[in-house]
């Protein structure tokens, strides 16, 4: 199966990439929204029933989180390799600024979460939650204030998002991942080879891949390995550069290039705003504000707040300190701490993580209120310091 594509109208990879984040992110605070008021109007019933219903063998909340969230990631894959080997990280003196950044921004949240939930074992399960950022949401807060934000900083944050992203499959596979099924796992490494095969027979048509990719997503559900994650691994073997001699149509994008840009307006219109529907509504009926102070929902609030900002931040600063890396050109600190601020946006991946971690209904809700609050508190923050510094940024820049 080859893509439609019309090499008249190629935009540039990161152009396309930024305005379709950031209109999926605007569209994704719209569904939020909407999922918490349905979710304590009359509508609640039906809401959390349907949730719960099972077409075949799974309920419709869990063909959302398990199937298709899996195209999200093998987006998310797409984008990895695609910087990696041939975009904005491609090179060590690109990676290494929001590589420190990313790093930082997930190890000062966990650290957080950790220290306020040592005495509470049971919940140290969810210390991943605030490590991660959501580039739809923090690429569409940070798009509303158009030039007076530099493009080199929004260049960054979709950086230190891509990377932010990548460590967040890594720590799911490593700390996520329940009892294995060495069969189910055996047969996943043999379409595994069989799609790296393709790869290195440098065979260009989409359809063998995409056909061995639902092999590999069934074998991998069943292996006990969080389904999504054969997304990422189908993406690692889609081929990046088009075949020598190949038709004049395929030269104009390869096929890692024609998979994503098919990808992403699904993904970003359809899918995640459907996983965010499915999964963002929290009834408040009998919250109490002993549920704000209450270790877990601190710990993933404070460490999307304060985690964020102080990773993010000190480690740029630290940085440049050392002579290692610069400020993004034309970029201030104020306009950097607000960026920072804004990775503490965890919308859609600190969702996911949440919901890996606990099976708890209730446990649940107080992870998605904690979300909720970090990352609204985080996204306002984020915003006024923008607002502030970006009319005056070019005078502050250093």
């Amino acid at each position: 199966m080859s893509l439609p594509i019309n090499p008249g109208r190629i935009q540039s990879t990161l152009r396309r990439f930024l305005d379709n984040e950031a209109s999926g992110g605007l569209v994704l605070m719209a569904v939020a929204a909407l999922a918490i008021l349905t979710a304590n109007s009359p509508l609640a019933e039906a809401y959390f029933h349907g949730l719960h219903v099972y077409i075949g063998p799974l309920s419709v909340q869990h063909w959302v989180n398990d199937a298709l969230m899996a195209l999200f990631f093998l987006l998310v894959g797409l984008e990895i390799k695609r910087e990696m080997l041939d975009g904005q990280l491609s090179s060590w003196s690109r990676r290494i600024l929001p590589g420190a950044a990313a790093a930082g921004g997930m190890l000062f949240p966990a650290l957080i979460y950790v220290g306020l939930n040592l005495n509470h074992p049971e919940a140290l399960r969810g210390w991943a939650i605030p490590t991660a950022t959501d580039i739809a949401f923090a690429l569409g807060v940070i798009s509303l204030f158009g030039s007076r934000v530099p493009s080199s900083l929004k260049i960054f944050l979709a950086a230190l998002a891509i990377i932010d992203d990548l460590g967040a499959v890594i720590v799911i596979a490593l700390f996520y991942t329940g009892g294995l099924n060495l069969m189910a796992l055996g047969g996943a490494a043999v379409v595994l080879a069989a799609l790296y095969g393709l790869n290195r027979a440098k065979i260009t048509a989409l359809w063998p891949y995409l056909a061995l990719g639902l092999v590999l997503w069934v074998l991998v559900f069943a292996s006990g390995i969080h389904a999504t994650l054969a997304g990422v691994m189908l993406a690692l073997t889609i081929p990046l550069k088009p075949t020598p001699g190949a038709p004049e149509a395929q030269h104009a994008e390869s096929p890692l290039h024609r998979l994503e840009n098919a990808l992403h307006k699904p993904v970003a219109f359809v899918i995640v705003p459907i996983f965010g529907f499915a999964n963002a509504g929290v009834s408040l009926a009998g919250v109490s504000m002993d549920l704000f102070t209450e270790p877990l929902t601190m710990g993933i609030a404070t460490g999307l707040m304060l985690g964020k900002l102080v990773g993010v931040v000190g480690t740029v600063a630290l940085m440049v300190k050392l002579g290692l890396a610069h400020l993004p050109a034309k970029a201030s600190w104020g306009q950097m701490i607000g960026t920072a601020l804004l990775c503490g946006i965890g919308f859609t991946m600190s969702l996911f993580i949440g919901l890996l971690a606990f099976n708890d209904p209730a446990v649940q809700d107080h992870v998605k209120i904690g979300i909720l609050i970090g990352s609204l508190i985080s996204g306002v923050l984020g915003a006024l310091f923008l607002a502030i510094f970006g009319r005056r940024g070019a005078k502050l820049a250093t």
